[in-house]
């Protein structure tokens, strides 16, 4: 997982280029291939995408690498600005990173992610995607909203656990091998290193622990002077 700024944004980069091309293809082809294709009578997507001069966006018909560049943009800045960091926090408050598998805690990370991303960027196809040459009324705008979301919420959730994050995390190890490499080395160097070592290490963690015990004891009983001396002496007895 990225451990500074600047992998955070390549690694945001990555999801989002892989995820906004996948989105793309569910919705011309899965979702609205069939439709497309009967309007325009034609035998392929892509036909009647040229036949009816490109994707309809924002009450025009645009080319598809406009429509995909618009969503990478859009869905850049908002991973960046809300998704990364509120899933970070949404994930923290239920699993410690410190103390739960790193497995568990990127699980976390993505359903949290989903969860934000999702409904947020249906609303932004919502407003994108409106037939607005029928006129604009907000009740069909959050039915199409909720539409979206009904459509994208099972895509979006299967296809970034187990498709889209697993290839990112490919991508970003090849990208970053060196440094992630000398990172693992500096781990293995806390690790011990033999059975000695392990023993050793388990006594130590013995001698933390005990300190521990002894340190919440003193507490406690220097709480329970404090309660006594704040107690009336006739509530002593």
């Amino acid at each position: 997982m990225p451990r500074n700024q600047f992998q955070k944004m390549v690694y945001a980069f990555i999801t989002v280029v892989i995820t906004v091309h996948a989105y793309v293809f569910y919705s011309l082809y899965v979702v609205n291939g069939s439709t497309l294709m009967e309007i325009n009578q034609t035998s392929g997507v892509i036909a009647a995408l040229n036949k009816q001069g490109g994707v309809y966006m924002c009450g025009t018909y645009l080319p598809i690498w406009a429509c995909v560049l618009i969503e990478f943009c859009l869905a850049y800045l908002l991973e960046n600005l809300v998704g990364s960091p509120a899933s970070f926090r949404l994930a923290s408050r239920v699993f410690n990173p410190a103390k739960n598998h790193p497995m568990i805690f990127e699980t976390a990370i993505i359903c949290a992610t989903v969860g934000i991303m999702c409904p947020a960027m249906s609303f932004i196809a919502a407003f994108l995607y409106y037939p607005y040459y029928m006129g604009f009324h907000v009740v069909t705008l959050l039915a199409n909203w909720l539409k979206l979301v009904c459509l994208n919420f099972p895509f979006a959730f299967f296809t970034q656990l187990f498709f889209i994050q697993p290839v990112v995390r490919v991508l970003f190890k090849a990208l970053f091998r060196k440094e992630l490499k000398k990172r693992e080395q500096q781990e293995m160097g806390l690790q011990p290193e033999n059975e000695q070592d392990v023993i050793l290490d388990i006594f130590k963690r013995m001698d933390e622990i005990q300190e521990e015990i002894a340190h919440e004891h003193r507490r406690r009983k220097a709480l329970e002077k404090d309660v006594y001396k704040l107690t009336p002496p006739s509530g002593r007895d």
